[in-house]
């Protein structure tokens, strides 16, 4: 999956809006682009190296998506209790890397209302 069609992906699920709001932190060395719902962030990755994407994920399921995948890690910049970072491309098929997005974008919004 390139980063064009994870961006559909995601502006594909209901309400979900997108910024680039570290610009002035990252002067200019990179662009993160966040996508949110209900205001919140759920999915959040570098455009300029589309090589990691940090998601939000069920605490429970961390430890089993880890060893199963070799694709997920402990996020670079986010809380290791509720981020995970996926690695496009890897051992993880695009459909379970929807389906983690997924259930980021669930997490979030029955969260935050």
């Amino acid at each position: 999956m390139n980063l064009e069609e994870f961006r559909e992906y995601c502006l594909s699920l209901p309400d979900v809006t997108e910024a680039t709001p570290f610009e002035k932190f990252s002067r200019g060395r990179f662009t993160i682009l966040v996508f949110y719902v209900n205001n919140h962030m759920f999915c959040y990755f570098n455009i300029d190296d589309f090589s990691n994407i940090t998601i939000k994920c069920d605490p429970d399921e961390m430890p089993e998506l880890k060893e199963h995948y070799m694709a997920i890690s402990e996020p670079f910049n986010g809380n290791k209790r509720y981020w995970i970072s996926m690695q496009p491309n890897m051992d993880l098929s695009d459909a379970d890397l929807k389906d983690l997005v997924r259930k980021s974008y669930e997490i979030v919004k029955s969260k935050r209302r």
